[in-house]
């Protein structure tokens, strides 16, 4: 009798997963990594159109107006897709370069500021120590 409760089939409901299981989800599916049928197999997810529900409340995609997974693309869509990438990758280049140039400026800032309270305190803030002196402190430090 316990068996046959064990494998009894539950009904769950969308408040049964969490967000961030959705959000997998929907993730692994625009990545190309699962279709809609096998994730809902791989996660045992009761129903297929779960997933798809997923996919259009979460989804970047149109799901609505989704051609077959099997269409060929035209040279044009293909074009699009690339000059899509291209697009965003210059946008993630220029954000890069951009942060890039922010750290040199600090790291010159941070320069300057050692060198005058080197000067304003008369100490050195910079160690100028040589490999091998530091050898030798760190196995005095093991010794002791």
């Amino acid at each position: 009798m316990e068996n046959l409760e064990a494998t009894r089939y539950v009904k769950r409901t969308q408040k049964d997963y969490s967000m961030s299981f959705k959000l997998q989800i929907v993730q692994e599916i625009e990545q190309g990594q699962l279709t809609a049928t096998e994730a809902a197999k791989k996660y045992e997810i009761q129903c297929r159109k779960t997933v798809v529900n997923w996919l259009r409340k979460f989804g970047n995609f149109d799901w609505e107006n989704q051609l077959p997974f099997n269409m060929p693309k035209s040279p044009e869509q293909k074009i699009m897709e690339l000059e899509a990438q291209v697009k965003l990758l210059e946008k993630q280049k220029a954000l890069l370069e951009r942060q890039a140039f922010v750290a040199d400026k600090k790291a010159i800032i941070f320069d300057m500021m050692i060198d005058i309270a080197e000067k304003e305190y008369q100490i050195d803030i910079r160690k100028n120590s040589s490999p091998e002196q530091s050898i030798i402190l760190k196995n005095n430090k093991n010794k002791q």
